[in-house]
This record gives structure tokens, C-alpha cells and sequence, in this order.
């Protein structure tokens, strides 16, 4: 709770606040989704991401290292710099059933909103929130039907 209060509070290098960088990892986060990976729900906030993914074959470490290389790479490239972006670590919670999944996408979704930078999920603009529909679907679940 106190590195979520920490992370809240917008502490530490903020570069996902700028437009580009945040369009930038969005980007690369949903260009294989679908395809290695599904993802339920994302968020990035200005010093933090939350994804909640269906990991099928590529285990979820390689994807991981996947986002964050080829996303350092080019957000030093915009930053003009070449110091870490990432940090090493991630933090990852097993789903265990629906309702758990449900909790996962609000907490993430809501996460702008506990933070004071949105009024609403979906006015946040780098998250799935804002792509989904009046049924809360997003585009690849309305074209599964």
C-alpha cells in the first residue's frame, strides 16, 4: 500500500506524463495483443503502468522484457538520453477466477481516478476504459460477439 500511495503521488521520474511517451508505450503494449498475449485492461499513469493480461504461450516474463526493452529504447530515442527508463522489477498477481479478473480491470481502469488525474475511467486517455463500449467490451471481445 505504501509503494501504490508512493506511485499514486506521481514520486519519481514522471515521463509517461508527456503525451508522446505515453502514446509511445500504449503502442507498443497492444501491437502483438491478440497475438501472444490478450490484454484485459491497461493503464498508464505517469510513473507506472497497470496491465491486466491473458498470457498464453510466450511466458509473461518475455513479454515483459519485450514491452520494456523495445519501449526504453525509444523513449530514451525521444528523451535524448540513454539512462534506465524501466525499473527492473515488476509486480504480477495470478487471476484466480471472473470476479478476481472483474476486481483486476477496475483497480487498474480506476487507478487515474484514485490518483486525482481523471474524473472518470474513461476521460483518462491512455487506458482501455476509454475503448470500451456501453456493454464495457472492448473492440477484440465485440468482434468475438
Amino acid at each position: 500500500r505504501k509503494l501504490e500511495t508512493w506511485l499514486d503521488r506521481g514520486r519519481g521520474e514522471c515521463w509517461l506524463r508527456r503525451r508522446d511517451l505515453a502514446a509511445l508505450v500504449e503502442k507498443i503494449l497492444l501491437e502483438a495483443d491478440g497475438q501472444d498475449h490478450q490484454m484485459q485492461a491497461w493503464v498508464i499513469m505517469p510513473n507506472h503502468v497497470h496491465l491486466v493480461v491473458d498470457v498464453w504461450d510466450v511466458p509473461l516474463a518475455t513479454l515483459i522484457n519485450r514491452w520494456k526493452g523495445k519501449s526504453s529504447r525509444q523513449a530514451n530515442l525521444l528523451l535524448c538520453r540513454s539512462a534506465k527508463f524501466w525499473k527492473e522489477d515488476y509486480y504480477e498477481t495470478l487471476i484466480r477466477d471472473t470476479a478476481h479478473l472483474k476486481r483486476a480491470i477496475r483497480y487498474a481502469e480506476q487507478n487515474p481516478i484514485k490518483a486525482f488525474l481523471a474524473k472518470t475511467a474513461r476521460e483518462w486517455l491512455w487506458s482501455s476504459a476509454r475503448h470500451r463500449d456501453e456493454y464495457e467490451r472492448l473492440p477484440w471481445q465485440r468482434a468475438a460477439g
